[in-house]
């Protein structure tokens, strides 16, 4: 793994090349987040398999971030018959048993820097051709993770993005500020007072949990405040205004995904910024 490194947290970051058994078609494989260390506390993020050491590609761990290929009821976005591509990790097609794997995967150009890692790919596939830029950089304790999408093709580019980290919980429950005027539908899994989250019960295994949609203030730009177990506070921010925001759980881990729509003509580009503040350790 690659690592960034300061006096007070060390990120894990996943290397495209070495960390390939980890890695598979649902999330960016350049800039991937795998673990953030506190220097005296330890592990301060988690995932839906922790604390297992190997989890599968697909629930993975940490701070992840997704281009899909396909919408979540299946619909085709970055797809041109029976080849695809998953922007920032790779060309795709369905094996023998119909499951969806990377075939080609990009080439990622990666340069470390005292504060920073930037990681660079441009590939050409499916008919797609498009170029990414990953940033992960480290200050004090704020984690910033920047993207930079440009469409290099002759066509437009949709498809959908969204972040998945993978927050912690504390005694198997999770509390979370976010916005005045958010508001959550009535659901078995979470309850809302006010602008404040919390959950309604301790879910008992990896897949006894629940997922929703959180509705956040018209054209504001995410932002949320998280328990943490070790933590005073985790701070979350978006350089954007989510068309989706969703909350789901089980009992390893608490995930905020705020979705955005890409829809990129030849030659434009976009680019946005998550913001992680991992407050100071407890007494």
């Amino acid at each position: 793994m690659l690592t960034l490194a300061n006096y007070h947290l060390r990120l894990d970051l996943l290397d495209p090349v070495a960390d390939r058994s980890r890695l598979g078609p649902r999330f960016c494989w350049g800039g991937f987040i795998w673990q953030v260390h506190d220097l005296r506390d330890g592990p301060l993020v988690a995932g839906p398999e922790w604390p297992a050491s190997n989890p599968s590609a697909w629930n993975a761990q940490g701070l992840p971030e997704s281009f899909r290929h396909r919408t979540r009821d299946g619909h085709p976005l970055t797809w041109n018959g029976e080849r695809g591509v998953a922007l920032g990790a790779g060309e795709l097609a369905a094996n023998s048993a119909g499951e969806v794997e990377v075939i080609t995967p990009c080439v990622w150009k990666i340069t470390p820097h005292a504060d920073r890692v930037d990681f660079h790919t441009r590939q050409q596939a499916a008919g797609f051709d498009y170029e990414l830029e990953r940033r992960i950089e480290l200050n004090n304790r704020v984690v910033l993770s920047h993207s930079l999408l440009k469409n290099h093709g002759s066509s437009p580019l949709n498809l959908q993005w969204f972040a998945h980290p993978f927050f912690a919980l504390t005694d198997r429950l999770i509390q979370a500020g976010f916005p005045a005027g958010t508001t959550l539908a009535d659901n078995p899994g979470f309850t809302l007072h006010g602008a404040e989250l919390t959950q309604k019960r301790r879910f008992e295994h990896i897949t006894d949990g629940h997922l929703d949609f959180l509705h956040l203030p018209a054209e504001k730009n995410l932002s949320a405040r998280l328990s943490h177990p070790v933590l005073t506070h985790v701070g979350f921010e978006c350089s954007f205004a989510p068309e989706e925001c969703l909350i789901w759980a089980n009992n390893a881990t608490f995930s905020i995904e705020p979705y955005r729509v890409l829809s990129l003509a030849p030659g434009q580009s976009m680019e946005w910024s998550l913001r992680y503040d991992f407050g100071a350790a407890r007494a």
